[in-house]
């Protein structure tokens, strides 16, 4: 099926009430076991590619395999560049083949924000590629402890119809990475936002929320939820217990990198199979 822009599959989302996912990979393991994922559930998705990876030599070669491997499949996926750093790294991303790409002016003051996104929305849209953009600030783990970065309803309506952008990160009270207590979502706050903003709102952090908060972000409104670090960790774990395995199991003490690589895809699709399924993504492709 041919890869698709991310709004296309956020404006059904919001429309009929469940959230796409949004899952970062990092090289062939981790995009076969997503891909393993989405079309076992008949689930549209986004693939995500972090900035980091567009600071190195393989994001073209990344970038390529997954555009290849999702025309494949019978599902609609879009590829995202994740926390873009600005427009030159967005304006690779466009070039490589991204469907989509986010630009993290987050920390900015609110005005550079603006202008900065403003200028990455309109080479994207020239380009056909969609743009997400964040108002308020999603930190680190423990950041949100005193509202800190919290989105204010009258600034994403600004930064919205000033910008152009296509769909909205928020913030409010997820945070990147393993929460340190239990997080607190605003769902009234979020709320607020869906009344006042007109795009699809995404929410990041999704790792460790649990699925109530979850559940209860899709029905106040958000359309897209991000997760990582879960995949990355539960990926790790399962190699680490895998390699120990003793003689009898399906490894040997010795593990070749083939049985590495499957394990990782394994654990990947296994995660993505429970975040398809908690955010009502099954099925609606």
């Amino acid at each position: 099926m041919p890869i698709v822009p991310a709004l296309n599959l956020l404006q059904r989302a919001s429309r009929e009430g469940y959230a796409v996912p949004h899952f970062d990979v990092w090289d062939i393991a981790t995009t076969e076991g997503t891909l393993e994922a989405l079309v076992e559930l008949r689930a549209p998705g986004i693939i995500a590619i972090y900035s980091a990876v567009f600071q190195g030599p393989t994001a073209r070669g990344l970038v390529s395999y997954v555009r290849a491997r999702a025309e494949e499949v019978p599902v609609p996926v879009a590829i995202l560049l994740d926390h873009g750093a600005g427009l030159e790294e967005c304006a690779r991303a466009i070039r490589f083949g991204c469907t989509d790409v986010m630009f993290d002016g987050s920390r900015l003051p609110l005005q550079e924000n603006i202008a900065q996104t403003r200028v990455i929305v309109r080479a994207a849209h020239a380009a056909g590629v969609g743009v997400e953009g964040e108002v308020g600030h999603v930190g680190e783990a423990g950041d949100m402890d005193q509202r800190q970065g919290f989105t204010d309803p009258e600034e994403a309506v600004d930064f919205v119809l000033q910008t152009g952008i296509d769909y909205l990160a928020i913030s409010i009270g997820t945070a990147h990475g393993i929460y340190r207590g239990e997080p607190h979502l605003e769902l009234e706050l979020l709320r607020e936002i869906r009344r006042t903003v007109n795009c699809p709102l995404v929410l990041h952090g999704g790792t460790g929320l649990g699925g109530e908060p979850l559940q209860a972000a899709i029905a106040a409104g958000i359309a897209k939820i991000n997760v990582s670090t879960d995949l990355f960790l539960s990926a790790g774990r399962r190699v680490a217990e895998a390699s120990w395995a003793d003689v009898e199991a399906s490894w040997t003490n010795d593990p070749t990198f083939f049985q590495v690589s499957a394990t990782i895809a394994q654990a990947f699709r296994e995660r993505c199979l429970y975040y398809i399924n908690l955010f009502g993504a099954a099925a609606r492709a």
